[in-house]
């Protein structure tokens, strides 16, 4: 063998090598786990009644970033999970609540509603088609060319259904009225039968919270057992919802000190709960494919409930801001203004909306219909600003940033309030009511297992960038709207 030759072989050699530890670099299952409404605040406070397996031990030796938020205003859960799983803003991913108004039939929908595809153990019809990007599940599918399992298991239908994705093997969630766990025709034609065996092996009784997070856990491990998920050389993804809120019946308007103390500790038993099963579902999985073939990626939502603050008692400006009595108001104002007319179609959130066809119809100028209704709604106590479609592109200021990043021209209103901090916004008709605030919530995301070593990180990230580290990870594309960089 000459020089050449053998150059060229020791380079075959190498590349093979190479390639062979990249193909053990990659993880074979990943679980993606969003807690809804996690604190970083609740879990210091609560850390001394955690047990060794759950948060202790991935914050302790898992890679943490501890300053993390989302790029976009208002959050909640469906938003939430839908920017974690394409790594891009409701701007461009389309979902920008749990539910907006349809502008055709003017009724409120569901961000998964979708009457081409009847539930399964459900009444319920839904799919991802209001995602309008593709997540990281999808580009797994894609990738493996559909070889890939990936499923999405909640208690609520959007954070199953959104964290599955378009191209998922199914996505699982309670039914509200039976109790059962229930699917769409939009992923399968009929249930697996481990998901009717499970059903049938567990009570429809009420449960308690700690008896509902075990079941939901319970399936998980079920999914990962009866699916075979991480058990070859091509990744697997598993997606799972937790709650970290209380209900609502334990959310006193008006508390004592009595109640408070109560409050806090109903707060601490969901934490130790959720310690609790964290710890047994991270153990438990990594028990079914090895330690060194699973990676968990743990983050909130970014929101949590905001007990009414009692701010009139301490002479803090406080208010009430009805947003339905408002778009009346506004309905009247242009009527004066250019006939009477329904010109407002309805309200939903801190959004209005108009109909843009009768303003075509009456050869209106839609920007002098906006300009007019911005002037109106300033005038309205309680709003610290408007925004309309058009202003919110336009503006460069990081608050306004924000705001145009959660909102979609799709599916949003022509006008977007700004009820001020502090203030209740109060929609009677659709009975949504919370108390503004623009404080962050603080919560961490957390990447464990897969042989990462500890590290705390301080950097300020955002969570779109979960999505583009699971592709470099596993080596495939990101979400075709994200544009941003791995976390590391």
């Amino acid at each position: 063998m000459n020089k050449r030759q053998f150059t060229i072989a020791l380079l075959a050699l190498l590349s093979s090598t190479i390639n062979a530890q990249v193909s053990q670099q990659k993880p074979r299952l990943v679980v993606n786990i969003t807690i809804d409404q996690l604190s970083s605040d609740y879990i210091a406070q609560f850390a001394p009644y955690f047990g060794l397996s759950g948060f202790k031990e991935i914050l302790d030796n898992g890679v943490v970033f501890q300053n993390v938020s989302y790029p976009f205003t208002p959050v909640d859960r469906a938003s939430a999970i839908a920017t974690i799983m394409t790594g891009t803003t409701p701007f461009y991913h389309g979902v920008i609540g749990t539910g907006w108004l349809h502008k055709k039939t003017l009724r409120p929908v569901s961000c998964v509603d979708d009457n081409a595809y009847p539930g399964i153990y459900t009444t319920e019809s839904s799919s991802p088609k209001n995602l309008l990007t593709s997540t990281i599940t999808d580009e797994l599918k894609v990738a493996t060319k559909g070889q890939a399992i990936v499923y999405g298991i909640a208690q609520q239908q959007d954070a199953a259904i959104l964290s599955a994705g378009h191209a998922a093997d199914g996505a699982i969630w309670k039914d509200t009225y039976n109790g059962g766990w229930c699917t769409s025709t939009y992923y399968m034609t009929q249930a697996p039968a481990w998901l009717s065996m499970f059903n049938s092996s567990n009570s429809r009784a009420k449960k308690t919270d700690f008896e509902r997070l075990t079941e939901l856990t319970n399936l998980a491990v079920t999914c990962i057992e009866q699916t075979g998920m991480g058990h070859d050389d091509v990744t697997d993804m598993l997606n799972i919802t937790l709650n970290a809120s209380l209900p609502a019946t334990a959310r006193p308007k008006k508390k004592n000190k009595k109640q408070e103390d109560s409050q806090q500790n109903e707060i601490a038993q969901v934490y130790m709960n959720l310690d609790r099963q964290l710890g047994d579902l991270v153990s438990t999985i990594q028990s079914k494919v090895g330690r060194e073939n699973v990676v968990f990626f743990i983050t909130g939502t970014g929101c949590t409930f905001a007990s009414t603050d009692d701010y009139a008692n301490y002479r803090i400006p406080t208010g009430t801001f009805y947003i339905n009595r408002t778009a009346n108001l506004l309905n009247l104002y242009l009527g004066a203004l250019y006939g009477s007319d329904l010109y407002v179609k309805g309200c939903s959130s801190n959004q209005i909306y108009l109909d843009v066809e009768l303003l075509e119809k009456k050869r209106l100028k839609i920007n002098e219909i906006l300009a007019q209704s911005k002037s109106f709604l300033l005038q309205c106590e309680g709003v610290c600003n408007t925004h309309t479609s058009e202003s919110l592109l336009e503006s460069t200021d990081s608050r306004t940033t924000l705001i145009r990043n959660g909102y979609n021209p799709e599916v949003g209103g022509q006008i977007v309030v700004e009820v001020a901090p502090g203030w209740k916004l109060v929609n009677e008709e659709s009975k949504e009511s919370h108390q503004v605030d623009f404080r962050t919530v603080k919560f961490p995301i957390i990447i464990y297992g897969f042989g990462l070593k500890h590290q705390i990180n301080k950097t300020a990230v955002t969570v779109d960038h979960i999505a583009p580290t699971i592709a470099d990870m596993i080596h495939i594309r990101a979400p075709n709207a994200c544009a941003l960089n791995p976390l590391w």
